[in-house]
């Protein structure tokens, strides 16, 4: 089978979680024997084709404004006026119905598709090739694609340009999808509530990992506690730098992992406690010693996580997590099993669940042994495998 990801972003552009998985995806299906080439962005103004661990990649650049890879940095009118014009890319549409023709591919998997226009669904549609879209945000119900203000509330009922944003992508993506593929069943009602895909297949399929489960031996004397991720607001750090303040205890130690547009600011709220230490960016490569090393993991989102891959990795190595208990969080983290809920955005809830596992060492290893078993010992074989299958009845 010849298979085309489709990708906003694609290693070493990296600017999430989503774009990660789609390598992962790629270099599995490779080591099955299935040809795999990408579609997605190109990081600067010139068009490259590149080969790297036999995948082809096809960087376009038909992105009005300025490159996906850059979403984050402007300010302003661009950035209205970049969703509007990617409502829908000619350009793109062409150069993708171009590419498939030209490599022979037998089906189409779209991931995040900001960038390349809802114009990409319909490439395949119009050639007759099976379109799987596989979900990682909110993009067809929220321009964020978080469900998140600019105040960082939760987005509860959308006012009228995003209503209106919402209800034009609807029509543009009509029934180009042949099957909608999503870790968590939270995502996948969230868009039939908001009447996306009620008559698409949907499956969901929870992501793997490419670490080999391998349950690391703790050391309790400092219990190192870890956040790994975006340093946004949405994603709820300021609470747990709150809550973790709160706690009167030397003997504890937070790591903060990731970039982001808030790192100052958490920065300075953190300032005061020299418990708390700013790992800034840590290549996915040299991830792993970080959950070996870790008690408990910690994600506070705000916003409504999809099924955060960082909790699958903590698993692997039997480490387990505290997580707000909204969005598709909870699908992962069984209360008292191989972690703790608590409130989203109240860091009261967050530091009792910390103290609760601080002050318990039995209690920790009880989670410990409960979050290693959460996941099996070939989590990636097992997702790769339901993909194929889903593949091979849309092919056949």
């Amino acid at each position: 089978m010849k298979i085309c990801f489709l990708s906003n972003l694609y290693p070493p552009n990296v600017l999430g979680g989503a774009e990660i998985v789609v390598q992962k995806m790629a270099k599995s299906m490779i080591e099955r024997g299935h040809e795999v080439i990408v579609i997605t962005t190109s990081p600067d103004e010139e068009e490259h084709i590149l080969e790297e661990d036999s995948v082809k990649i096809f960087q376009l650049n038909t992105t009005k404004l300025y490159p996906t890879y850059k979403q984050t940095e402007p300010q302003g009118v661009k950035k209205p006026l970049w969703h509007l014009f990617d409502l829908w890319n000619g350009a793109t549409l062409s150069a993708v119905k171009d590419i498939l023709v030209r490599e022979s591919v037998d089906i189409v998997h779209i991931n995040n598709f900001k960038g390349l226009s809802l114009s990409c669904f319909k490439a395949g549609k119009d050639l007759n090739i099976p379109v799987v879209y596989e979900s990682h945000d909110f993009s067809f119900i929220c321009p964020r694609a978080n469900l998140i203000r600019g105040n960082n509330t939760l987005c509860e009922n959308r006012n009228f340009i995003c209503n209106e944003y919402v209800n034009i992508q609807r029509r543009l993506l009509d029934d180009n999808v042949d099957l909608l593929i999503s870790p968590s069943q939270f995502m996948i009602d969230k868009f039939h509530d908001n009447n996306f895909f009620n008559n698409v297949r949907c499956v969901k399929i929870p992501l793997g990992v490419e670490y080999s489960s391998n349950k690391t031996i703790k050391d309790y004397e400092t219990i190192d506690i870890t956040y790994i991720g975006t340093l946004g607001k949405h994603k709820g750090v300021h609470t747990l730098i709150s809550a973790f303040k709160d706690i009167d205890n030397e003997n504890i130690k937070l790591h903060i992992i990731g970039k982001g547009y808030d790192e100052d600011e958490f920065k300075q709220l953190a300032m005061d406690d020299d418990r708390i230490v700013f790992h800034g960016f840590v290549d996915n490569k040299d991830i792993l010693k970080f959950y070996e090393q870790t008690n408990v993991f910690v994600i506070p989102s705000i916003c409504y996580d999809n099924s955060p891959l960082v909790i699958y990795e903590s698993f692997s190595t039997g480490t387990p997590v505290i997580g707000s208990n909204i969005g598709g969080i909870p699908e992962l983290v069984m209360e008292d099993y191989n972690g703790f809920l608590f409130e989203s955005n109240n860091p009261e809830s967050l530091k009792k669940k910390l103290v609760k596992v601080i002050k318990n060492k039995e209690l920790l290893k009880k989670l410990e042994d409960n979050a290693f078993n959460s996941l099996p010992d070939n989590s990636m074989e097992t997702m790769i495998d339901q993909i194929i299958s889903e593949y091979t009845k849309l092919v056949e």
